[in-house]
């Protein structure tokens, strides 16, 4: 299965290719997306994302997860999650949410197995 591209980005709206529904912050994976709810695992954008909120891409057998931050990079990323990303044998790339998008459609587009999350508003 591929990765879906992500169709468009901006301000609290996102769009996955394939996918009728429209998002504020998603997670994508391979042959699938769905909207990143934080209350599900309490994250707040500090301390940030938490390992809790990437398991379910993880499972999914990606070889890279890319973070989108924000449009202002407001969300963080503490280096115990970077830390467990790493230790699942995966890599993990960090980025202001457009850049982040940017690189995931170009991993997706050279048909890897690439997974995200993305915030889309601060």
């Amino acid at each position: 299965m591929s990765s879906p591209e992500i169709a468009s980005l901006s301000w609290g709206h996102m769009k996955v290719k394939g996918c009728s529904t429209s998002y504020k912050d998603c997670k994508v994976w391979p042959g699938g997306s769905r909207a990143w709810d934080w209350r599900e695992t309490g994250t707040n954008h500090h301390p940030g994302v938490q390992p809790s909120d990437l398991e379910e891409i993880l499972r999914k057998g990606v070889q890279t997860l890319v973070i989108g931050r924000g449009m202002s990079e407001a969300l963080q990323v503490p280096p115990s999650t970077l830390d467990y990303v790493k230790k699942q044998g995966v890599d993990v790339q960090v980025f202001q949410t457009e850049q982040a998008v940017r690189e995931y459609n170009a991993l997706a587009g050279k048909g890897e197995k690439v997974g995200g999350v993305f915030h889309s508003t601060c």
